[in-house]
């Protein structure tokens, strides 16, 4: 008889510990409490009918980094990905903007003065991009095979954006354009660390793109979930799970869930240094979400936003700076960084013929209970005069909207947890995947290598899970 397992949640970790564990052998159950699987890979009509619209997220440049995912026959269960002709776009008061092109040596050009810095910055990154991603996304206890690679990472990747930025480029072009994806990360600025997500996003854009599933981020998870139930896995929605002594015994529990998730599923007692250390895990900003039906394309001033599926709203690098520590430090900014995609100039698939969708958010105190709105279609109209008259309807999210909707945001987090540098190194605790439970396991964004659509956290926990039960993996 087959070793059983359960995996608790359908996000693309869940879905990625489920097809591991599938490949070895166990029979796989996922249970989501949702009615639609995919976690924060979902989409859905959220406006008006015949516009779909991305519930979180939306561009996916670590999915298809993910050495997992690249070994997985998702094309062959109805993913495709599409490619727009610029991975994003930063546009600026005097109705210009820059872009990040897939080719590096292009998108240097833009700095005339900081051309040969920027290719130095990210040309070692993008040529050997397969082999420094496996690394990164590796445990933290891997032992690395390529360790001059990963050290040349982090040396720039440990220092605050604001550093890097400050000693790398003297154009202020070419700063804000490396801080819009290091604003991803969620922590300010000025933090230790923040620079490893400039570095991994903008080397993701240069090597593989930033691209949208044709059809919305549900493509996504539906095409993981063809192929665990194409190796006998099942999964089961509308299937909550209040406490995991309700799944009886199976030989392997997989949680893809947050810490304050788990503390509610589990009895603890005897583990009371485990118990405290979950407790004292620490979320990080929330997000305030518009999604948006239009009538016709967003009328920005700089027309070289019309090429990217992705644009950066938040001028210089010291606005953005401004905005990315008020949140962090409980204040809700008032000239918020916000993050805006606009899917339907390449995917026609989303919204009826002429008309279109795009959603933005930024970044606000964990369960700020206030509105944005204006905050963020103000950033807009700043570079897209006339936004508002483009709007059908508006679809708004809070905080606690999406932690309705999705338990793992807690407070609108939807990294995870904060990416601090203590959270970096232990994430959730210095156990990572495992717990003092036998055979269950952690497998969410909580665990390394943290928040991002690259299903990394679920192979890491479900490859050490099957380790601890003596079982391998038939890829």
């Amino acid at each position: 008889m087959n070793q059983r397992a359960i995996v608790v949640g359908s996000g693309p970790n869940g879905l990625a510990a489920g097809i591991v564990l599938a490949q070895a052998g166990l029979a796989v159950q996922v249970r989501e409490a949702a009615a639609v699987l995919g976690g924060g890979a979902r989409s859905a009509e959220l406006t008006l009918p015949g516009f779909i619209h991305d519930l979180c997220s939306a561009v996916h440049p670590m999915a298809l980094s993910s050495p997992f995912f690249r070994q997985l026959p998702l094309a062959s269960y109805g993913l495709e990905w599409v490619f727009p002709p610029a991975e994003f776009a930063h546009p600026f008061d005097d109705g210009t903007a820059v872009t990040l092109e897939r080719d590096v040596a292009a998108t240097a050009s833009q700095f005339p003065n900081d051309a040969a810095a920027y290719r130095r910055l990210f040309d070692p990154l993008v040529s050997r991009w397969e082999a420094l991603i496996s690394e990164v996304l590796s445990p933290l206890t891997h032992v690395p095979r390529h360790p001059l690679l990963l050290a040349r990472f982090g040396l720039g990747a440990l220092q605050p954006t604001t550093v890097l930025t400050r000693n790398a480029f003297r154009d202020p072009r070419a700063r804000a354009l490396f801080a819009g994806p290091a604003a991803h990360a969620m922590i300010p600025l000025e933090a230790p660390l923040s620079a490893a997500f400039g570095l991994m996003l903008g080397g993701a854009a240069h090597a593989v793109g930033w691209p949208v599933a044709r059809g919305g981020s549900q493509q996504l998870s539906n095409a993981l979930a063809g192929v665990l139930r194409s190796l006998g896995g099942t999964i089961l929605t509308d299937a909550r799970v209040a406490t995991l002594k309700e799944l009886g015994a199976p030989d392997l529990t997989l949680c893809d869930i947050t810490p304050r998730q788990f503390l509610e599923m589990t009895d603890l007692r005897g583990h009371a240094a485990y118990r405290r250390a979950l407790e004292r895990y620490r979320y990080g900003p929330g997000v305030f979400k518009i999604d948006w039906a239009l009538r016709q394309p967003i009328p920005w001033k700089a027309k070289e936003c019309l090429r990217a599926g992705t644009v950066h709203l938040g001028g210089t690098i010291e606005e953005m700076a401004v905005s990315e520590r008020d949140a962090w430090e409980g204040r809700p900014p008032e000239k918020p960084f916000v993050l805006l995609s606009q899917p339907t100039l390449f995917d026609a698939t989303r919204a009826p013929a002429g008309q279109h969708v795009a959603w933005g958010y930024c970044h606000v105190p964990n369960g700020w209970r206030g509105s944005a709105v204006a905050q963020i279609e103000a950033q807009i109209e700043r570079f897209a005069p006339g936004f508002r008259e483009c709007v059908l309807a508006r679809a708004i999210h809070t905080p606690a909207d999406l932690e309705r909707e999705n338990e793992n945001l807690v407070g609108g987090d939807i990294m995870g947890g904060a990416g601090n540098a203590k959270q970096f190194l232990l994430r959730p605790t210095w156990r990572y995947y495992a717990t003092p439970l036998e055979g269950v396991y952690l497998c969410s964004a909580s665990t390394p290598p943290g928040g991002s659509v690259h299903g990394m956290c679920g192979y890491n926990a479900a490859e050490r899970a099957l380790r601890w039960l003596g079982k391998t993996r038939k890829a």
